[in-house]
C-alpha cells in the first residue's frame, strides 16, 4: 500500500470514530501519554532525547481512572514493490508492483521468522501478480508459520478511481489488458484474480482485503465498494489512512508533526459501515510517509512508532503498523521497528497483544 500512489478524491474528512478509542479517551492521548511510560524503551528514548517528553508529556492516569481494555496492536507488511527503492531514480516499479525482487522476498520471510520467534504475528497483504513469479515457496512458508495473508488486488489498483487512466499505471501503458471493461469491472476483476491466484498457487484463500493506497475518506459513502467486497467474500477491509502533518522532505520532524501523528490515532480506530463491512484502518506513520515522502532518519521513525504504540496501550485502542518490505530492507535492515513493537507489547503484559487484522475486526460491535 502506498498512500501517495493514488489520486486523491476531494471531500471532507468526516468518517465515524471507532468504538475502541473514543474522542474522550483520545483527549488524553492528544496531550500525550505519561512520560514514565513513554520512556520504557531506553534505547529509543535515548535516541529521541528530551524532545520526546515535550511531544507527549502529560500526567499518568490517576488511581481512580478506569482500567482501559486490552490494546490490539497489528504489524502489517504489504508485499509490493515501491518506487524510488532501492534507488531514488527507480520509477519502473509503478508498472510492476508485483514483480518482487529477491531482497523484498527475503525481508518478508525473515520478518515472519523473527515475529514467530518473538511470539508475534504479521499480517501480510499480497499483490496477486507476485504469484506469477517462479518460486512462491517463501510465501507458503510465511503462511505455514501462522501469519495471515490478505488480498491487495492483482495489479495494485486504485479502488477510488473514476477513470481507467486513474486505475493503475500498467493500464496506461498497456490499455489492451482492460479492453472492454469499465472501472468497476476492472477493480472487481483485479480483486477476484488475486483470490483465485492465491487459492490455485498457494493453496489457501485471502485473509481480508487492503486497498492499495489508503484514503482518509476510507469507503465512507461508497456503499458500492462496500457491497462489492462483501460479494467477493470479505467481511472487513483496511482502507483508511488518516490525515496528519508531514515534515519538509529531508528536515527532522518537529514536535508538532509528532503530535499530529499521535492525534491521528483517533481517526484510525475500527468501525462498521452501514452495509455491515468492517473497516480496520491503517495507523500513521507509514514507511512511505516517513522515508519516501519526508525522508526521515530511522531514529525519528522509531520515535513516532514508540509514541503511538505507547499511547494506544495506555488507552486500550488499536494500532495498525503499516510498512513495505521493499522499503524496509533499505531503511530498516535489522528489523528495529518490528522488534520495538514486540518489546513494547511484551512490557505491557496483559494490557496489550499483537494480533492479525481479522482478530481486530471480530471485536468491532
Amino acid at each position: 500500500m502506498n498512500q501517495t500512489d493514488r489520486i486523491l478524491i476531494p471531500a471532507s474528512d468526516t468518517g465515524p470514530v471507532g468504538p475502541l478509542l473514543s474522542e474522550d479517551r483520545l483527549s488524553a492521548a492528544v496531550s500525550g501519554c505519561s512520560r514514565r511510560t513513554f520512556l520504557t524503551s531506553a534505547a529509543v528514548a535515548a535516541a529521541a532525547g528530551a524532545q520526546a517528553a515535550s511531544t507527549v508529556a502529560a500526567a499518568a492516569p490517576t488511581a481512580e481512572s478506569p482500567r482501559p481494555r486490552r490494546a490490539r496492536i497489528a504489524i502489517t507488511l504489504d508485499l509490493e514493490m515501491s518506487r524510488m527503492y532501492p534507488r531514488r531514480e527507480m520509477m519502473e516499479w509503478d508498472y510492476q508492483k508485483g514483480n518482487l525482487n529477491k531482497e523484498t522476498r527475503q525481508y518478508a520471510l525473515d520478518a515472519a521468522k523473527l515475529a514467530s520467534d518473538l511470539g508475534a504475528v504479521i499480517h501480510f497483504f499480497c499483490v496477486g501478480r507476485v504469484l506469477e513469479q517462479p518460486d512462491v515457496r517463501w510465501l507458503k512458508q510465511i503462511h505455514e508459520m501462522g501469519h495471515p495473508v490478505g488480498n491487495h488486488t492483482y495489479d495494485h489498483v486504485n479502488v477510488w478511481a473514476q477513470s481507467i487512466d486513474q486505475v493503475q499505471f500498467r493500464f496506461r501503458r498497456s490499455p489492451w489488458l482492460v479492453e472492454g471493461m469499465d472501472v468497476p469491472q476492472i477493480i472487481r476483476h483485479n480483486i477476484r484474480l488475486t483470490t483465485m491466484a492465491m487459492k490455485q498457487r498457494l493453496g489457501f484463500g485471502p485473509d481480508g482485503f487492503r486497498t492499495p493506497g489508503g484514503s482518509y475518506l476510507a469507503l465512507d459513502g461508497r456503499e458500492d465498494l462496500q457491497q462489492m467486497l462483501l460479494d467477493e467474500g470479505f467481511t472487513w477491509v483496511s482502507s483508511r489512512y488518516p490525515r496528519h502533518e508531514y515534515s519538509t522532505p529531508g528536515s527532522p520532524p518537529s514536535d508538532a508533526v509528532f503530535s499530529s501523528i499521535v492525534k491521528a490515532l483517533k481517526k484510525s480506530q475500527p468501525y462498521r459501515y452501514p452495509t455491515g463491512l468492517i473497516e480496520v484502518p491503517m495507523s500513521p506513520i507509514s514507511d512511505v510517509g516517513a522515508f519516501r515522502t519526508s525522508r526521515w532518519k530511522r531514529a525519528d521513525f522509531l520515535k513516532s512508532i514508540q509514541q503511538c504504540v505507547t499511547c494506544t496501550i495506555e488507552h486500550g485502542g488499536v494500532f495498525d503498523f503499516l510498512c513495505h518490505p521493499s522499503i524496509m530492507y533499505v531503511e530498516d535492515p535489522d528489523f528495529e521497528a518490528i522488534q520495538l513493537i514486540c518489546r513494547l507489547v511484551r512490557e505491557a503484559g496483559d494490557r496489550a497483544e499483537i494480533v492479525g487484522l481479522g482478530d481486530i475486526a471480530k471485536i468491532v460491535g
